[in-house]
């Protein structure tokens, strides 16, 4: 007999092991993110969650379902493996759209903070697009880690460069990563 699975009707998180250090998860009840990162302070992640689907209380979960086997995939060389999860922000208009064109910045091919503010139809505004990586929750899943400065360099990070440079290395170079990534 196995044991009943267990329900909550309040968000998850979970915190995962990566080369890149702890990265915590917090999923809504249909498994969409709501907030991704490399940290290991919870609170930190669900601060960053637009207030209008803002959760009062999460609660730890050590299965982090799909998106959790998608950032195993991911690190194990499966560079796409982060597509197919779901996301849930909330902002306006520009933002949401950025977010979108976000997630079609292929791996191994960033673009500049022009190329983006392009890609999502308003090339004057490359500030509005910086923005829109910087008020990006949901880390890894939306790649703002794929967009430089406009001089190629990395420019800012909400989790540090370091971090930053080394999923541009990780996606730039997959097949020698998949043989020493593990995730836990």
């Amino acid at each position: 007999m196995t044991a009943p699975a267990v329900t909550t009707t309040t968000p998850t998180w979970t915190t995962l092991t990566t080369p890149d250090g702890p990265f915590t998860l917090i999923r809504d009840l249909d498994g969409a993110v709501l907030a991704s990162g490399w940290t290991d302070v919870v609170e930190e992640l669900r601060a960053l969650i637009h207030p209008s689907l803002r959760p009062a209380t999460v609660t730890a979960s050590s299965d982090a379902g799909p998106a959790g086997a998608a950032v195993s995939r991911y690190y194990a060389g499966q560079l796409d493996a982060i597509d197919e999860i779901p996301v849930r922000q909330h902002s306006g208009e520009f933002l949401l759209h950025a977010w979108k064109v976000l997630r079609t910045v292929a791996p191994g091919d960033p673009v500049s903070y022009q190329e983006f503010a392009d890609r999502a139809g308003r090339p004057p505004a490359v500030r509005a697009a910086a923005s829109a990586c910087a008020r990006n929750a949901t880390a890894l899943f939306v790649p703002c880690h794929r967009v430089l400065r406009t001089d190629g360099s990395l420019g800012g990070f909400r989790y540090g460069t370091d971090i930053k440079s080394s999923l541009l290395a990780r996606e730039a170079h997959p097949a020698r990563d998949r043989d020493t990534a593990t995730v836990s």
